[in-house]
């Protein structure tokens, strides 16, 4: 082929960035040419979708440098994680490139960034979605590269799709920068985890003449594996028994951030200090500086592994990473997919492990729901900022609603891609733009998160190949058994059992028994049908209390199976264990308790007063049972459910009793504590000195 001067150049500019990003003698493959090429040209639009490993982050940053030669803008690049971000800033680097990124990780450098982009001395700028929907960035930054943007560049592009496994709302904004974009100005979307629908509502939000570029997604360094299904304490112990046994380091996934913490600290029990086998949990509660500090530590292998939630996925790049092990299956074989394409990006063999569970499905359905949200809840949400000329907090717009803080930010940016409300400085504003609850859209949505749920259901009976339904379910043409999985070898792959040690699962349950789960009091009254808001004065408030059985607890499993869901007298194993929570707690006391007072606010009259008074025996303290009480909805939104509970939590009659004394107060179960601060102020308002709160089951 004759080439052009100007194919000529480019070429070369390519074999320089890649020599930089991958070594001597590196040039684009035939895809990656024909994206930078279309790229070239103005007002393209180009959507990859290929395999993580496959090499996307090489055609913008190719593409950047073709451009930026010729005098072109800036790149924009919009990614969803931070560690993506470091990672590309670092790539970005050894291309020859200027790169920086603006996130919640480093505002102190935000104004030297933002000059040496208006002096044109940045040559790639990378965002999050979340950064897009800030009103002050949308003023300092978008406005200036309006008309001078070289590229745009969305990264995971899956997530702008409602149809995507990961949707966010702050990714639509997307669309937004889109509109404002010089028309000439060149767009690339990549992902590795697009369906034909995704693959064909980017298309279409991108523009008719989107070239789209789609190659195959079998990985042939992955070996599948799918172990028979296990009870979850059980996971936690092939997990303790198997490390040592898994190449190199890797992730071991958690569908919760509980259970990253439990299986964790159960490694950590287990192996203790032994070289090769640290552990540490990694979840998005953590803040940015020690997710980023685990991430250079697993990259460094100064880790044997890390016990994460979803946090840790998109655009983490450890190219030797040994293996990934699933305690729990993902609702989506896309996002499994894009989870395990994680391990094995650069050597020959990774193991992927799935150990699968029968309580996965309440999850899954969980997952499914989670963002759909509720008609109700959006009009109740809507007619509360109506009723407001001024910009709303999102505290204040909890409080009165009586929605969960969560649930009032996802609806406000759901409601924001549509326009009818809009982020301020000082809050939210409803816009007065007509907005209509789409429940058509929403029922396709769960119908597709459910059939997403049922190809899981078929991976884990393992009827056919798992790389093959995974190609298949992300619509791969060239789906084919690989013939190396665990269903097309018929067997478990060395040195992988089927199930853990009766020892190990026996130690991993004494670990978990024996953690310390803080129940951390309110400070803040709901307001709304609760009335009183604020601050919970001092002389009504609770101590920090202690729980004993906390969440799903799979450690405690089989009682709440049985006395914890039918209520019974207490087995032995959960009083034992409620003298340890107090034995470990005592150190912590401002004043040891005198009298514990039993409260089944849950409708567990013998557990809590079994606990109750077997504690009150041990410790040498007096004991009361709260008066007959009528149950209460705990699903009802949190001043609602406040105020039930303090409509029938009178401690009037246990003034005698608790006086000027310190109270351990027992309650059998509860998900948002309400009951427990009530009854607390409640008992403070009888006279107690100070009240110690129990509570027996933290449920979820």
């Amino acid at each position: 082929m004759t080439q052009t001067s100007g194919t000529a150049d480019l070429i070369a500019t390519a074999d320089r960035v890649l020599s930089a990003l991958a070594g001597p003698g590196s040039h684009l493959r035939d895809d990656q040419e024909t994206a930078v090429r279309a790229l070239a040209e103005p007002g393209s639009r180009v959507l990859v979708v290929q395999a993580t490993g496959w090499g996307k982050s090489a055609v913008y940053w190719v593409a950047t440098a073709w451009s930026r030669e010729r005098g072109g803008g800036p790149t924009l690049v919009v990614s969803p994680l931070l560690s993506l971000m470091r990672d590309q800033v670092v790539a970005a680097g050894r291309a020859g490139l200027r790169a920086a990124t603006l996130n919640s990780s480093n505002i102190s450098d935000w104004s030297a960034i933002e000059d040496a982009l208006r002096d044109d001395d940045l040559d790639v700028l990378l965002v999050s979605p979340e950064r897009l929907a800030n009103p002050g960035f949308g003023r300092r930054v978008l406005e200036s590269l309006a008309g001078r943007l070289g590229l745009l560049v969305v990264d995971e592009a899956h997530a702008v799709s409602d149809w995507g496994h990961d949707f966010r709302p702050d990714y639509r904004r997307v669309a937004d920068v889109l509109q404002r974009l010089n028309p000439q100005t060149p767009v690339l979307a990549t992902t590795a985890t697009a369906n034909a629908r995704v693959t064909e509502d980017l298309s279409r939000q991108l523009g008719e003449s989107t070239t789209v570029l789609r190659g195959p997604l079998a990985r042939s360094s992955l070996q599948l594996t799918v172990l028979p299904r296990m009870d979850p304490l059980a996971r936690f112990a092939w997990v303790v028994e198997h490390l040592p046994r898994l190449p190199g380091s890797g992730i071991v996934y958690t569908l919760t951030v509980a259970d990253a913490e439990r299986l964790a600290e159960a490694i950590r029990a287990r192996h203790g200090d032994a070289p090769g086998l640290a552990v540490a949990a990694y979840t998005g509660q953590l803040d940015a500086a020690e997710r980023e500090r685990l991430e250079d530590a697993l990259r460094a292998n100064e880790v044997k592994a890390l016990i994460a939630t979803s946090a840790l996925g998109m655009g983490y790049d450890k190219p030797d990473l040994g293996f990934v092990v699933h305690v729990g299956a993902p609702p989506s074989p896309v996002s499994y997919y894009q989870q395990v394409g994680r391990a094995g990006r650069a050597i020959d063999h990774a193991a992927v492990v799935l150990l699968p569970s029968a309580g996965d499905d309440g999850v899954w359905e969980y997952f499914a729901t989670a963002t759909i949200p509720r008609q109700d809840h959006i009009e109740k949400l809507l007619t509360t900022l109506g009723q407001h000329e001024e910009p709303v907090s999102v505290p204040a717009l909890e409080a009165e609603t009586g929605l969960r803080r969560t649930r009032v930010e996802l609806m406000l940016k759901q409601l924001a891609v549509d326009g009818a409300v809009e982020r301020t400085h000082e809050g939210w504003i409803a816009t007065g733009t007509p907005w209509t609850y789409d429940q058509e859209h929403y029922d396709g949505v769960l119908a597709v998160r459910r059939r997403e749920a049922d190809i899981m259901r078929r991976y884990v009976d393992g009827g056919s190949c798992l790389m093959q339904l995974l190609q298949e379910s992300l619509d791969d043409p060239d789906a084919a058994p690989c013939g190396r999985c665990s269903v097309c070898l018929g067997r478990l792959p060395e040195p992988l059992q089927a199930q853990a040690s009766d020892e190990v699962i026996a130690g991993v349950r004494g670990v978990l028994r024996g953690q310390t789960h803080l129940l951390e009091p309110r400070k803040m009254w709901p307001g709304g049908a609760f009335g009183a808001r604020g601050r919970i004065p001092a002389h009504l408030a609770t101590d920090p209390g202690r729980v004993i059985v906390h969440a799903d607890a799979p450690e405690w499993r089989d009682v709440t199976r049985g006395v914890l869901a039918q209520d019974a007298e207490p087995p032995q194993d959960l009083l034992d264990a409620a003298v340890r929570v107090l034995a470990g707690w005592k150190d912590d006391w401002s004043q040891r308790p005198d009298v514990a007072v039993s409260l089944p606010a849950a409708g567990l009259t013998d557990v809590t007063a079994g606990v109750a008074q077997h504690l009150a025996e041990v410790g040498r303290l007096s004991y009361a049972a709260w008066p007959p009480i009528q149950s209460v909805d705990a699903d009802l939104p949190s001043p609602d459910e406040a105020a039930a509970w303090r409509a029938v939590l009178d401690a009037s009659s246990l003034a005698d009793e608790v006086s000027g004394r310190c109270v351990l107060l027992v309650v059998d179960a509860s998900s948002s504590g309400w009951v427990v601060t009530v009854a607390g102020a409640a008992l403070r308002e009888a006279g107690a000195a100070r009240v110690l709160p129990l509570l027996v089951h933290r449920r979820i």
